[in-house]
């Protein structure tokens, strides 16, 4: 492994048209060490069957994402969805993954209330995030766009992640740094740092923000360079807070899913090496 692509890891969903087998093969042949894998295709894979294969391969696993969906109202729908955050900590735990990335969830049917959905969010994490301790795996907030507040996250900047993340030891709740969806807000880089002082950045992500957008916004994500993202600059920001851990290129882009895997993780390390290094 090159060392400028030592602290690359590329996520499971950028090269989504590849099986775990031909990501692992393929990571291997590039000299990239580290990949973040997604519940879905590891579940329809086998967790152990997942696991051992990581293994067998040398690669680390630096996050699994996602859990999450933590501000239903109804005690039945708030149950499932803290059995299944605790199912994603035990399948984070089995791949010997510390990072367990969360998408908060959006406002339930019929609520309006910003405020109180945070707040369910906060009681829920009091109750994963010593469970998710005593396994070794760290639970990571991930701040959203505010286009996906309404249906996938309430909580929309790095500020608000964390004031919910200080509420519990950074062993437990920290956040993700993900360059797609805060790179808009000119408080970014105060809030950064102040993850970084209280030791919280337990994923740093890259994606580019390109316009229009599509009809379909969750795969609306650039490959770097293609859009308006200083990535160096956030890097540098991240790294002035003594960062050193993986940086994880995680896109949603249906022409890259349309193209050759081993072209386009190819393309993900040259444009890492050009936009982020």
């Amino acid at each position: 492994m090159s060392a400028a692509l030592s602290r690359l890891s590329i996520n499971q969903e950028t090269i989504k048209q590849w099986s775990l087998p031909e990501l692992t093969e393929g990571c291997v042949k590039a000299g990239i060490g580290q990949v973040g894998l997604w519940r879905a295709p590891v579940q329809e894979y086998g967790v152990e069957r997942a696991a051992q294969l990581v293994k067998d391969a040398g690669l680390t696993v630096t996050s699994l994402c996602r859990g999450g969906f933590l501000t239903a109202v109804d005690p039945a729908e708030r149950a499932r969805a803290l059995d299944d955050n605790r199912a994603a900590v035990d399948e984070a735990a089995a791949l010997s993954t510390d990072t367990l990335v969360l998408v908060s969830g959006g406002l339930p049917s019929g609520e309006k209330d910003l405020y109180a959905a945070r707040e369910r969010i906060a009681d829920a994490l009091g109750e994963l995030g010593p469970y998710a301790q005593e396994r070794g795996v760290r639970l990571a907030i991930e701040p959203l766009h505010p286009m996906f507040a309404s249906d996938r996250c309430v909580v929309s900047t790095l500020s608000q992640a964390l004031d919910l993340a200080e509420r519990f030891p950074a062993e437990q709740v920290g956040v993700v740094v993900d360059a797609y969806h805060i790179w808009w807000d000119d408080q970014a880089p105060a809030q950064i740092a102040r993850a970084g002082a209280g030791g919280r950045i337990h994923s740093f992500q890259l994606a580019d923000w390109i316009t229009p957008l599509p009809a379909g916004v969750l795969v609306g994500r650039g490959q770097l360079g293609d859009g308006c993202v200083d990535f160096r600059a956030m890097r540098r920001q991240v790294e002035a807070t003594g960062f050193d851990g993986p940086i994880e290129v995680e896109i949603f882009n249906e022409d890259l899913w349309a193209r050759d895997g081993a072209e386009v993780l190819a393309e993900v390390a040259s444009r890492y090496l050009e936009h982020a290094c």
